[in-house]
């Protein structure tokens, strides 16, 4: 009996899972999350989310905890508590509506509001998700890599360097690609400042980036507080499927800048933000599961992303130089371009930098929060595009497969 005893426990011991067949893919991903926690730790990249992001992924690998699933042997459910965060908040996609609602109540429209022409930047750095979004269908003829459009659309999100974004529409459209796009996203938002200063000097001369831009004039109260009403009304008339996500954002701006409800922007910006960034993060360290994590799918979904991210920012730097074109009395830095894409504000931080390199009189860190947020509002309604169209998409692209493969 006791030698049984002690054979049953050596058979639950994490050594012998690590063993057992596809246990060495468990003990990459751990790795892979003693990496994220390094990045996170020692090099500062998205320390918030990174550090909950690859303590999810060490404890989902862990062989025998069942910490982000079922218990085979329980007889009373074994519920990991990691599965029932996921359940609850990713499945349903509230956590990252929740992060969306603290976003607003920490962003502030005003640079937007008061240079409109922002705008168009913002939504110009989006190019890069529908870019990505061919780059996924066309890479799936390659063998071991099997993208379909739920799954395209996914990967494209990424370029928009929006993580709760990127989060949500997987959550609706692909599930099992979540712990990798997840990954690719935060981490592509991580590096911004390694990867948009080369793109933006490549694209830009040395005249224009030392472009100096007009004071932003002083933007009212009130103008602050129609925005988030005025974009919620444009959004639900035209786009009602980008409301959970552009909605979250404008309420928590509203209740920011209307000035009555400050105990609850504050909760927004701070309690709720922190602890759902921490629930956020586990649940999606925990999709970085071996099984699902370790194939040619994955690697697709980094490629595809960089190139998104690179478009996007190339795509943001490009239109803010024909704006110059077209009007030539009041310049914009294009610069300001690459902050397009939705990495508040770390983006917009790297566009005011680079021009300080040339100028370090040049500061451009309010005029680059224009198109950061409308960054934000760019990836939302992308979003909620995607979801609108890409189920009824599927049959065609379907269709079109056969065609498409004779020419690949």
């Amino acid at each position: 009996m006791i030698g049984q005893a002690f054979s049953q426990l050596w058979q639950t011991t994490g050594l012998v899972g690590f063993l057992a067949a596809g246990g060495w893919g468990n003990l990459i991903m751990i790795l892979v999350g003693f990496v994220l926690l390094y990045l996170a730790i020692a090099k500062g990249f998205e320390p918030l989310l990174l550090v909950t992001i690859g303590f999810g992924c060490i404890l989902a690998n862990i062989p025998y905890a069942y910490i982000a699933g079922v218990d085979p042997s329980s007889t009373s459910g074994g519920v990991g508590f990691i599965k029932l965060l996921y359940d609850m908040g990713i499945e349903t996609g509230l956590f990252p509506i929740l992060i969306f609602m603290g976003v607003g109540a920490m962003t502030d429209f005003g640079p937007l509001i008061a240079n409109p022409k922002t705008l168009l930047l913002g939504a110009a750095a989006q190019v890069g998700i529908f870019l990505a979004l061919l780059g996924a269908l066309l890479l799936s003829f390659l063998p071991g890599i099997n993208f379909d459009l739920h799954a395209a659309a996914s990967i494209g999100i990424i370029g928009g360097a929006d993580g709760p974004t990127a989060i949500y529409v997987t959550s609706r459209l692909a599930p099992d690609l979540l712990g990798s796009i997840a990954v690719a996203a935060y981490s592509y938002m991580a590096l911004v400042p390694i990867i948009q200063p080369p793109i933006m000097r490549l694209l830009t001369t040395k005249e224009e980036r030392l472009i100096k831009m007009e004071q932003l004039r002083p933007v009212s109260k009130v103008e602050k507080i129609l925005f988030p009403i005025s974009v919620l009304t444009v959004c639900a008339i035209l786009l009602p499927s980008a409301t959970p996500l552009v909605g979250a954002l404008m309420f928590g701006n509203l209740a920011k800048e209307c000035g009555v409800t400050n105990r609850l922007s504050d909760t927004m910006q701070n309690a709720l933000m922190n602890t759902v960034t921490i629930f956020l993060g586990l649940s999606v360290g925990s999709k970085m599961e071996a099984a699902h994590f370790l194939n040619l799918n994955t690697l697709g979904i980094l490629v595809l992303g960089m190139v998104a991210f690179a478009f996007g920012t190339g795509t943001g730097v490009l239109i803010a130089k024909v704006m110059n074109k077209l009007d030539k009395k009041h310049p914009v830095n294009p610069l300001i371009g690459s902050a397009g894409v939705s990495a508040v504000p770390m983006a917009a931080r790297v566009s005011s930098k680079v021009g300080q390199e040339y100028n370090p009189q040049n500061f451009l860190l309010m005029h680059a929060m224009g198109p950061n947020v409308a960054g934000v509002l760019g990836s939302a309604v992308a979003a909620g595009v995607l979801l609108a169209i890409v189920p009824y998409m599927e049959p065609l692209v379907d269709g079109l497969r056969p065609a498409l493969a004779v020419f690949m």
